[in-house]
């Protein structure tokens, strides 16, 4: 970890796809989040995906609030060394307002808004009630 350049506010990128391996096989790339050494040293020790949360200004692990958390199955670092790759095996989904990826909303190539083509795979105000 000594040579990979975390931003000025300790943090570096991680874009998260689904693991090629998974059934079935399809790699799409769920999140994007951000990592401190913390946070790395976590996921690396449990196999489970920690972040660090920006708006929350606390370490994170995926899954806390809603148990669909996320499995290491391995990881790069691109050529720069200031990003990485996570694949990961999800548990439902993993983004917070129920869909499978955070990147579910398309758009044409004008920037015109495509029509949602899935549904969610949970209900969000249930998984996340606050009690």
């Amino acid at each position: 970890m000594d040579d990979l350049k975390f931003n000025s506010d300790g943090l570096i990128p991680v874009i998260v796809q689904e693991a090629a391996d998974t059934t079935p096989p399809r790699g799409r790339v769920l999140m994007m989040a951000w990592m401190n050494k913390e946070s790395m040293e976590r996921t690396l020790a449990t196999g489970k995906m920690h972040y660090w949360s920006r708006s929350r200004g606390k370490l994170w692990f995926k899954g806390e609030s809603s148990g669909h958390t996320q499995e290491v199955v391995r990881w790069y670092v691109d050529c720069d060394k200031d990003t990485l790759l996570f694949e990961v095996r999800q548990t439902a989904g993993a983004c917070h307002t129920g869909y499978e990826s955070c990147f579910f909303q398309g758009f044409d190539p004008r920037g015109n808004r495509l029509p949602i083509g899935e549904k969610p795979l949970f209900d969000a105000g249930q998984v996340y009630a606050k009690p």
